[in-house]
């Protein structure tokens, strides 16, 4: 970091690359304050298998927007930029630099370059999708958006679901295309220019790898199996964010008896390193001019 104390400090890297820690090393350097930038430690009821901050760490130094939503809230990037604009009012007021840390790319993209102007899709649109996403192949879905909206049909893998029924909720809930709206002036970035940093965490293959398989079976040692079936217990929509959180589905199979503990360790390890590896492309293709920091010891 620079001798000039930032105005921010924007820290994205996959996951168990080491960010967090990185990013309570610069707030104490700087004074500042660490800002959640990953969609999944924002829910109240993921504390252990989202690798959440902890007590000690938030006694530390400060934390803000972690588990502050509730897992039957489906949270959306633009509440996250809602949150975002007021906490990081708060800490100018207070005169604390924040130091943003996640690996959430869309969040980093709202963030430094604004956000489009889709409105929110209502409760009961999104609810009727699901369901039809919850029954209907990808492909009969994918026909669907193609017959309604093909220039984002034209865009989307028959096979993405999730992005299929997006599309659909949108064109479905206003009458227009999710590209038209994606084209359209939207709300402004929050940080940009003068005194903001950029770091994205460069890790080796192999040593990721390795920190996520100990990472995962550390967060069922330390008690990610009792935390989803709390959450299974609520009985909520399967197709929450909360509820695909990586290593959820395949703990709470354990939990119900389908599967045996081990087969959902090694589950959850090759989804951790899956999603790593799609983090890896987006910050490739999409955040090609920040800086990089290459990683090397253990964690």
């Amino acid at each position: 970091m620079r001798q000039v104390r930032p105005r921010a400090v924007l820290i994205a890297g996959p996951t168990a690359s080491g960010k967090s820690a990185l990013a309570m090393t610069v707030a104490e350097r700087i004074g500042g304050a660490v800002v959640n930038a990953d969609s999944m430690q924002v829910y109240r009821e993921l504390a252990i298998v989202t690798a959440r901050p902890t007590a000690e760490d938030a006694a530390r130094v400060p934390h803000r927007l972690y588990g502050h939503v509730p897992a039957a809230t489906a949270y959306s990037v633009a509440s996250w930029r809602a949150d975002m604009q007021h906490t990081l009012a708060a800490l100018e007021a207070a005169g604390q630099p924040a130091v943003v840390v996640g690996g959430t790319g869309l969040y980093f993209r709202c963030l430094t370059e604004g956000l489009s102007a889709v409105p929110e899709i209502p409760d009961e649109v999104r609810t009727a999708w699901r369901q039809r996403g919850l029954s209907e192949p990808a492909a009969a879905l994918h026909a669907e958006l193609d017959r309604r909206d093909p220039d984002m049909a034209a865009r989307l893998r028959s096979s993405d679901a999730q992005r299929i029924l997006r599309a659909l909720e949108v064109i479905d809930a206003t009458g227009r295309s999710l590209a038209d709206w994606q084209a359209a002036p939207g709300l402004p970035p929050l940080l940009d220019g003068p005194g903001v940093e950029r770091i994205v965490l460069a890790i080796d293959r192999a040593e990721l790898h390795r920190r996520i398989d100990r990472r995962f079976e550390a967060m069922v040692a330390a008690g990610a199996l009792d935390e989803v079936a709390a959450l299974d217990a609520l009985g909520l929509d399967p197709n929450l964010p909360a509820m695909r959180a990586i290593g959820v589905k395949p703990l709470i199979m354990s939990v119900r008896g389908e599967i045996t503990l081990e087969e959902a360790i090694r589950r959850g390890q090759a989804e951790s390193r899956q999603y790593a590896k799609r983090q890896e492309t987006w910050f490739r293709n999409q955040m090609a001019d920040w800086p990089r920091r290459a990683v090397s010891a253990p964690a």
